[in-house]
């Protein structure tokens, strides 16, 4: 046996493998995280995304999911693979190598029990205390990546409750973007898309004239796709 194998057999430490989610959600016209006070050593009582070791048994994914579904009581919904972050002196408890996730979940339909429980609370992004290791670079990562995506794919859909009104979808997109939208432009935009179907029922909570009701038209979307046509909602 070489020199260099034998000493591989000698290293007694360990590297571990998390994965942490960046949970987004859009509530009151506000894009909003979920994080949550760190409850073992070190760093104990510092705010912090919320993640797991993943198992030996599971997953990258799976193990995802299972932190999403033990903070908020929800599957099936929208997450994907963000980023490896594996800087050498990035936790000071652990040698560890995080794959962080970002998932888009509707507030309205989250276990509010559940995530009382693990100690969390939904901050507005612009209100986010300090998180501990890099977990500030992964939400802005995270952040970075849902602008991009959000011009190309329904995404922002998987934020909205069921039913919405088009201002309500305007407003979203305005807070993903940072920017003003023009309510004409944006209204033509959306509904030539042709992935909206308009609902009976108002939202009269704003006016008493009230704002008619939409529904994302997922198979709409998908006749679009295979039409060839580039989705680009603002």
């Amino acid at each position: 046996m070489s020199k260099r194998i034998n000493d591989l057999y000698q290293v007694k430490e360990k590297m571990y493998v998390a994965t942490d989610c960046i949970i987004f959600g859009f509530d009151k016209g506000k894009l909003k995280l979920l994080i949550f006070k760190r409850k073992l050593e070190p760093l104990k009582g510092e705010y912090s995304l919320i993640g797991s070791f993943v198992r030996l048994d599971e997953d990258l994914e799976v193990a995802g999911r299972r932190v999403l579904r033990e903070a908020t009581g929800l599957e099936n919904v929208f997450m994907q693979q963000l980023k490896t972050y594996g800087k050498k002196d990035r936790d000071p408890g652990y040698r560890c190598i995080s794959v962080a996730l970002y998932a888009l979940i509707r507030i309205d339909e989250h276990d509010e029990e559940l995530v009382e429980e693990h100690g969390a609370h939904w901050y507005e992004l612009d209100q986010l205390p300090g998180l501990i290791l890099d977990h500030d670079v992964m939400v802005n990562d995270a952040l970075f990546q849902l602008k991009q995506n959000a011009r190309y794919k329904p995404i922002g859909f998987e934020l909205l409750p069921e039913k919405f009104t088009i201002p309500n979808l305007q407003s979203l997109y305005e807070t993903i973007y940072q920017r003003d939208l023009d309510p004409r432009n944006f209204r033509k935009k959306v509904l030539s898309l042709n992935v909206l179907e308009k609902l009976d029922e108002k939202d009269k909570s704003t006016s008493k004239r009230g704002a008619y009701l939409y529904k994302f038209n997922e198979e709409n979307y998908r006749k679009l796709l295979e039409s060839g046509y580039h989705f680009e909602i603002a």
